[in-house]
C-alpha cells in the first residue's frame, strides 16, 4: 500500500529533517509550509532521495487552505496515512511587554494550526496516525515563551480529549504526541525577539534525532514518545514539585535561553516567512548538540517515572527515620500543638 505523509512547517527545522527520514522509509510525501522558495528547495532534495513530492505553501493558522492542501495532496499522492502537526512560530519576550495580536498570532499558529491539521485529516485518512509535535514545554511553562508554553498546552488538552473520543467512536485512527526537548534548528534566528539578547539553544538535540522519534511514533501505536534523557524527569519533576521549579526557572529560566550577547529587537517569521532560503533542518548549534537517539516511550517513561518515586519514597523514610530529623520533628510537633 502507498505510504502518504503530510508534513506541517516542512521546509525547515524539524519539518525538514522528519521529511528526509520518511523518505528514507519510502513514503510519498506531502509538505505544507509559507515559504514557497523552501519548500522548491525541499521538494528537490527529497526528490533526489527518490520520493515522490507534493508542496502547497499555505498558512496553517488559515483552516481553508489547510483543508485545500490536503485535498491537494490526496489527489496528487493518494490517500493520506500519517499526518505531522510540526509548524509552530514563537516570541521572546516577558508576557508583560507583548502585544495581544502576538499572542494571539502565536496561538492561531502553535495550537490552532494544530488543530486545523487535525481536523483536516480526520477528513482525508481512512485510518492512519495522526502526530502531534509538543514539547517538554507542554508539560512545564518557560519565562520569556509564556505565548508558545499556552499553545503546547492547549495542544495537549486537546489531544487527550480527542484521543478518548475517537476510542468511544471505535474510530482506527491513532492520535499520538511526541514531546521535544530543545533542538538545534534556524527556529532560534527566526523568532520574534523582543529581549534585547540573543537567544540559545539549552542542551539541544539535532533535528535528525527528533525525526527518528516522529516517524517512530507514527509507525508504532504508543500514546506518547518523548525525546532527551531529561524530558520525563522534567516533566515529572514539574508536577511534583511545581513550586521548587518555579523558583528555579525564576532563577535559571531566563539565562538558560538568553546569551549575553545583545541583538536588536526582530519582527522574526511571527506573521511572514522568514525570507530567502538554503536554510534546511539545522541551525547554529552543531557544537554542542546531541546526536544520540535518547527516545523513551510512554510506557520507558512510566517506569523512569515509578523508579523515581520509589527510590525518593525509600530517601524520604531514610531522611524521616534518621534521629538528625526525628528529633527536632518531634519538637517542631510538640510546639505546633502548643500554639494552636
Amino acid at each position: 500500500m502507498q505510504k502518504v505523509v503530510v508534513i506541517t512547517g516542512g521546509s525547515a527545522g524539524i519539518g525538514r529533517a522528519t521529511a528526509r527520514a520518511f523518505a528514507a522509509e519510502g513514503y510519498s510525501i506531502g509538505l505544507i509550509a509559507r515559504g514557497a522558495k523552501r519548500l522548491e528547495e525541499a521538494r528537490k532534495e527529497l526528490e533526489a532521495q527518490g520520493a515522490r513530492v507534493h508542496t502547497v505553501p499555505a498558512d496553517v493558522a488559515d483552516p481553508d487552505a489547510l483543508e485545500q492542501a490536503a485535498a491537494t495532496i490526496e489527489v496528487a499522492l493518494g490517500t493520506i496515512t500519517v499526518w505531522v502537526n510540526n509548524a509552530m512560530v514563537t516570541v521572546y519576550s516577558p508576557i508583560q511587554k507583548m502585544e495581544a495580536a502576538e499572542i494571539r498570532r502565536v496561538t492561531e499558529v502553535t495550537y490552532l494550526g494544530a488543530v486545523n491539521g487535525t481536523l483536516a485529516a480526520l477528513k482525508h485518512m481512512n485510518g492512519g496516525t495522526i502526530v502531534q509535535i509538543s514539547s517538554v514545554l507542554a508539560w512545564r511553562a518557560l519565562p520569556i515563551q509564556g505565548a508558545y508554553c499556552g499553545a503546547k498546552f492547549a495542544l495537549r488538552g486537546f489531544t487527550e480529549a480527542l484521543r478518548s473520543e475517537l476510542i468511544h467512536d471505535r474510530n482506527p485512527t491513532h492520535l499520538t504526541m511526541v514531546h521535544l526537548p530543545a533542538i538545534n534548528t534556524p527556529q532560534f534566528d527566526w523568532a520574534r525577539n523582543k529581549t534585547g539578547l540573543q537567544t540559545k539553544a539549552p542542551s539541544p538535540y539535532q533535528p535528525e534525532v527528533a525525526a527518528d522519534a516522529i516517524v517512530y511514533a507514527a509507525t508504532h501505536r504508543w500514546r506518547e514518545v518523548f525525546v532527551g534523557s531529561s524530558t520525563p524527569s522534567m516533566i515529572l519533576a514539574a508536577r511534583l514539585a511545581p513550586s521548587v521549579i518555579d523558583q528555579l526557572l525564576a532563577r535559571k529560566g531566563y539565562s538558560s535561553q538568553l546569551s549575553s550577547e545583545s541583538s536588536p529587537a526582530s519582527d522574526g517569521n511571527l506573521f511572514e516567512p522568514a525570507p530567502g532560503g538554503g536554510q534546511a533542518a539545522r541551525g547554529r548549534f552543531d557544537a554542542i548538540a546531541k546526536s544520540r537517539r535518547d527516545i523513551y516511550t510512554s510506557r520507558q517513561a512510566d517506569v523512569v517515572a515509578a523508579s523515581l518515586l520509589l527510590f525518593g519514597a525509600i530517601g524520604l523514610q531514610m531522611l524521616v527515620t534518621s534521629p538528625f530529623v526525628v528529633g527536632p520533628a518531634i519538637m517542631a510537633k510538640a510546639v505546633f500543638r502548643r500554639a494552636i
